[in-house]
């Protein structure tokens, strides 16, 4: 056996597959468990009870972390003239606008977040095809078709992470890195869950909403987690 799986199979040692821990306990086995020679990101999965296929069952928000994300993230602005300075000096990494948009239809994709002034939105629109799959298009919804600019940039960088439902009802992200205490990447993950239960949409039919709730390491096993203690309560 190699030693990655060495290092798989003793990490899955002791987590039983059925079993839903508390958001407490999970979040100590998962951190015990994140033993690679990176910090590795903490993620959640979440399964939820639509049907993403109906329109009026999309599931979409953003949500800043209180204690960020551990992420680096590059971000890119649309913007012109006095909008443009103001991302400059927010911090934003790549500011543009026809040039911009040149440049990542050519398929020059070196950000992770992106942000525009509604002004630009038919010049970005174009675009669909390239930063939609990536979930990197630009959308009011979520607070990254902005004329204040600068707040959206602080809160990309500072910990902000978007969601949206996939094919299969399940919505992920990073809440964190494996370095954070236990006490703080509980509190990211207790304000992903409330954000993603706020959105749930009028077309949810059904008792639950939030069915199940997994949280890993990036190399790590997933642990099962009563969606009541993500939620402090019924969901």
């Amino acid at each position: 056996m190699t030693t990655q799986g060495k290092r798989t199979t003793a990490a899955r040692e002791g987590v039983d597959r059925e079993k839903l821990y508390s958001i407490d306990e999970a979040v100590k086995m998962v951190k015990e468990r994140a033993k690679a020679k990176f910090d590795e990101t903490i993620e959640i999965a979440m399964n939820l009870g639509v049907d993403p296929k109906q329109a009026d069952q999309m599931v979409r928000g953003v949500v800043s972390l209180p204690n960020g994300s551990g992420r680096s993230q590059r971000v890119a602005v649309f913007a012109r003239g006095v909008k443009a300075d103001e991302a400059r000096a927010a911090g934003a990494d790549i500011v543009g606008a026809e040039d911009l948009v040149e440049k990542v239809n050519g398929g020059t994709i070196d950000f992770d977040a992106c942000i525009a002034t509604p002004d630009l939105m038919p010049l970005v629109g174009r675009l669909g095809k390239v930063l939609g799959p990536r979930g990197m298009m630009p959308n009011p919804k979520v607070g990254t078709v902005t004329m204040d600019v600068a707040t959206a940039i602080r809160g990309a960088k500072g910990g902000s992470v978007e969601f949206r439902v996939e094919k299969a009802g399940i919505v992920q992200a990073g809440i964190g890195k494996a370095s954070f205490d236990a006490g703080k990447l509980i509190e990211n993950i207790k304000a992903f869950a409330d954000a993603v239960n706020r959105a749930k949409p009028p077309g949810a039919k059904g008792a639950h909403f939030i069915n199940r709730v997994a949280i890993s390491s990036t190399m790590g096993p997933g642990v099962k987690v009563e969606p009541s203690s993500v939620l402090g309560g019924g969901n």
